[in-house]
């Protein structure tokens, strides 16, 4: 499908709804005054600015239909950075407006987040909350300006107020810590993360422990250098826990004696597939004061994991809870996917019933989302399939049950004292909804919130590590090899230089 860009250049914008709205990335975008009449599978995007007043019109035409929608705002008196952004907002009301006349959406909770399209709605909010000090007023910008559904204003608004509290409580010195090791012992049919299975690569794994260790070694001195304070560590993957006993007492170890972790306020690793679980691993993550572990079953329905080649069953989940509760681990997150291939919301209810039974401190409920390295992605993009047909060639449910699936996962977590604590949206996910975090009080994730809301400098260590560095609004990123074999093979000591850099010119 074709984007025809008709009196504006605003191409990042524009594609960015039609991606957050239909679910795909047009094949071609072309700026012109005059686009072909009747053209068939075309989005035309115009703006018209006429003395005080902004025009923006969408229409889409689509499989033998053609639906249109225009906004209009006021541009009487404003600065010429602000008639953008206006014009931005509007250009992207008419095409969600006339993206819900094409998905025949009915209901605000159809397309809940409204005109917004990017990943981070809780930015928003909480510059909005700043500024205002009053939840009402963030509430009315949100469902009136922005169209947001009355139940995701709430939700992003609690997550937001979480979020600031954490950011409150930070001290300027302070930065988070991040370890990747990017093993699993075989890779899920929905996951895009870099990740190597153990099948297929099992021979890189201790020379990948070797370089780790290195570069822990390098990072420490760094650290101590800058003179900053580790407030969390976080360790994930790939799933960590894929390592031995024997490695992660290595790695944990060397962190320990490398690092100061004496300001810690949480430590958390991802122990994931809970297939990779056992008493001796998690002895070496107590013994090493890790507070917060991860067992995500993704879905307690067989069939479901079974078709996410997941090779667990979720007996499997409920034994390693248990051993995790034995083990002494009081702060435990567990992962549910909402839109999987042959679930359901009747499945997915059973799932987050049997999930809540167990009492975890954390729920994070996902929402499915196809990129390109997933094995389950289909060459034909989601939505447009799904506009074509209610059917799906992956046997993935539609888009109105993945909505009953989060909707129900909200007002169960709120009933059982869950609050949301971060929140964030990813590119082609089905229904244009939502990732959520969910905690008891008193258990929020504090490194999620940082890297999610960039509150403080994150420094990574291990294969696909992206470093980032915060100060007064300015992120610098600095991306570590990405694959398993590269890491080990290319030092990443040449990112230290611009990191003291950085520190220089900030502190």
């Amino acid at each position: 499908m074709t984007l025809y860009l008709v009196g504006h250049d605003y191409r990042f914008s524009t594609e960015e709804g039609v991606v957050s709205f239909l679910g795909f990335k047009p094949d071609e975008t072309v700026v012109c005054d005059h686009p072909p009449k009747n053209a068939e599978d075309a989005i035309v995007s115009r703006l018209t600015l006429s003395g005080k007043r902004i025009t923006a019109t969408a229409k889409i035409s689509f499989g033998g239909r053609s639906v249109n929608a225009r906004s209009y705002a006021s541009i009487e008196g404003e600065s010429e950075r602000e008639i953008v952004r206006l014009s931005q907002h509007a250009l992207k009301i008419a095409l969600y407006k006339a993206a819900r006349v094409l998905r025949g959406s009915d209901s605000d909770d159809d397309m809940p987040w409204g005109s917004l399209s990017g990943m981070r709605p809780s930015k928003l909010a909480m510059a909005f909350l700043e500024k205002t000090g009053s939840r009402r007023a963030t509430e009315r910008l949100l469902t009136k300006k922005y169209l947001v559904a009355k139940s995701r204003a709430n939700l992003v608004l609690d997550a937001a107020e979480q979020g600031l509290r954490v950011k409150n409580s930070l001290l300027p010195n302070e930065i988070s810590l991040y370890l990747g090791v990017p093993f699993c012992p075989t890779r899920c049919a929905y996951c895009s993360f870099v990740s190597a299975s153990v099948e297929r690569f099992g021979a890189l794994v201790s020379p990948y422990v070797d370089a780790l260790l290195s570069e822990i070694a390098r990072r420490g001195a760094l650290v101590k250098e800058l003179g900053v304070k580790i407030s969390t560590l976080y360790i994930g993957g790939g799933t960590p826990t894929t390592l031995s006993a024997e490695e992660l007492e290595k790695i944990l170890g060397t962190l320990e004696a490398t690092f100061d972790l004496s300001y810690l306020r949480e430590y958390t690793v991802e122990a994931g597939r809970p297939d990779t679980i056992t008493a001796e691993k998690l002895d070496v993550l107590k013994r090493h004061n890790v507070t917060r572990i991860s067992i995500n079953p993704q879905s307690m329905i067989r069939s479901v994991l079974d078709r996410a080649a997941r090779p667990h069953t979720p007996e499997d989940v409920i034994s390693a809870f248990r051993l995790a509760r034995a083990t002494g681990f009081d702060c435990i997150n567990m992962d549910l996917i909402a839109g999987l291939p042959g679930d359901s919301a009747a499945g997915f209810r059973e799932s987050l019933e049997r999930i809540l039974s167990l009492n975890p401190e954390n729920v994070t409920v996902h929402t499915l989302a196809l990129k390109r390295g997933a094995d389950l992605r289909e060459d034909k993009p989601a939505m447009t399939a799904a506009l074509l047909s209610r059917i799906d060639p992956l046997g993935r449910p539609d888009e109105q049950e993945v909505g009953e699936m989060l909707a129900y996962s909200i007002d169960r977590l709120v009933a059982e004292n869950y609050a949301p604590y971060y929140l964030y949206r990813q590119k082609y996910m089905a229904a244009g909804l939502e990732n959520t975090g969910w905690a008891k009080p008193g258990h929020e994730g504090i490194y999620n919130i940082c890297i999610m809301e960039e509150f403080q400098s994150i420094l990574s260590l291990g294969a696909g590590g992206m470093t980032k560095l915060v100060c007064d609004g300015k992120i610098l990123r600095l991306s570590n090899p990405k694959y398993p074999k590269e890491y080990i093979e290319n030092d990443t000591a040449a990112h230290d230089e611009k990191i003291c850099s950085f520190y220089d010119k900030t502190t």
